[in-house]
C-alpha cells in the first residue's frame, strides 16, 4: 500500500465538485464504461450531485482526465464507483493515484469499510489496499433491474 508512485507530473487531483466536467463524465461513462453504458445524462447529473466527486486534471490545460465518485455517509460506509480514466492518459498511473487520493480523503472519517465492484481492474484497487471480501456469502444485493414493472 505504500509503494504507490506519485501522481504523474503535469496532473493534479481535486475533490472540488465545481471542477467536475459533468458533460465529459457523462460521455465517458455512458459510451465507454461497461457498467454505465446508456446511462441518461439526467441520471448521471443526479449521481454527481448526491456524491463526493474526485477528478484528475491536466495542470496545463485544466482539462479533466479522470473521474471517481463516492457514495458515503462519511461516518460508517462508502461505495467507490464510476472510476474512469480517459483512454488518452491511461498507463500513467493516474487511476491508481486517483483511487489512492480517494482512500486518503476518506481515511480520517473513521469509516468501517469502503466497497467497490469491478469486472477487470482488481490490480489497480489492490495496489491501494482493497481486497476480496473474506465472507462474500454474508453480502446481499437488491438489484432493481431484475424486477419488471410488467410482471404479472
Amino acid at each position: 500500500m505504500n509503494d504507490i508512485p506519485p501522481l504523474a507530473e503535469g496532473y493534479e487531483i481535486s475533490a472540488d465538485a465545481a471542477r467536475i466536467d459533468a458533460a465529459r463524465v457523462h460521455r465517458w461513462l455512458s459510451t465507454d464504461a461497461y457498467w454505465a453504458v446508456g446511462r441518461a445524462r439526467e441520471q448521471q447529473d443526479r449521481a454527481i450531485a448526491a456524491s463526493l466527486n474526485f477528478g484528475a486534471y491536466d495542470t496545463g490545460s485544466g482539462e479533466q482526465v479522470a473521474y471517481a465518485r463516492v457514495v458515503t455517509d462519511l461516518a460508517t460506509f462508502a461505495w467507490l464507483c464510476d472510476v474512469y480514466v480517459d483512454p488518452a492518459v491511461r498507463g500513467k498511473g493516474i487511476g491508481t493515484s486517483l483511487v489512492a487520493a480517494v482512500r486518503d480523503h476518506l481515511r480520517p472519517h473513521g469509516l468501517r469499510r469502503v466497497l467497490l465492484a469491478t469486472h477487470d481492474a482488481h490490480g489497480v484497487y489492490e495496489k491501494v489496499g482493497f481486497e476480496a471480501l473474506d465472507k462474500p456469502d454474508q453480502w446481499m444485493a437488491l438489484i432493481f433491474e431484475k424486477f419488471s414493472t410488467n410482471t404479472p
